[in-house]
């Protein structure tokens, strides 16, 4: 494969040939906007083969920064932001001089980075700072702090930003009449 931004796209249709002209159709679409590219597959085994850079992406990013280790983090956009999203974290990350490679999925919004980080405390707080902007750049959008990795403890700190104290009070409330005694999940919601 040409090592370049790439867009990977499944196609569903009612028979293999309905999906393959989904395909051939949105190949004349891709290539009039400039698309190098554009391969496509019916056959299960050319499938996997295509989707195999995009599976194996977490290891690729991690070869090509010996001596770091990866630190995830992701946001969800509406789709229609994920563009202006996408361009102002890449352009905020190039001039902190952060690497971190992303992947998404257009269709839903999800954008996934992949922080490249050393042990160094000084540049795990500059990793820090920049996923805290990258966080309120998504709210300020109209996007969530995270997708479909679900809420850790990472980002909990972010959930009265995103619904309010009112909503949260509310979700603590459920938590702790579900779980008086918190063995579910410790630690999160209702047992801050």
């Amino acid at each position: 494969f040409v090592e370049a931004p790439s867009l990977y796209l499944e196609w569903h249709g009612h028979s293999t040939e309905a999906a393959a002209e989904l395909a051939r159709a949105s190949g004349e679409v891709l290539e009039a906007f400039g698309c190098d590219d554009f391969q496509f597959a019916t056959d299960a085994q050319q499938r996997r083969a295509l989707w195999e850079a995009r599976h194996t992406a977490y290891w690729a990013i991690l070869r090509q920064h010996p001596g770091k280790r990866g630190w995830a983090s992701d946001a969800c956009l509406p789709v229609s932001r994920m563009a202006e999203f996408v361009t102002q974290t890449e352009e905020q990350l190039q001039h902190e001089g952060i690497s971190a490679p992303l992947v998404g999925h257009a269709a839903d919004g999800n954008v996934h980075f992949l922080f490249m980080v050393s042990d160094d405390s000084k540049e795990v707080r500059r990793v820090e700072a920049a996923n805290a902007r990258l966080v309120q750049r998504a709210l300020a959008l109209g996007g969530t702090c995270t997708g479909e990795h679900g809420l850790g403890a990472g980002k909990l700190k972010w959930l009265e930003c995103e619904h309010g104290v009112e909503a949260v009070q509310a979700m603590s409330a459920i938590k702790m009449a579900l779980d008086p005694m918190g063995i579910m999940n410790p630690g999160k919601v209702g047992w801050a």
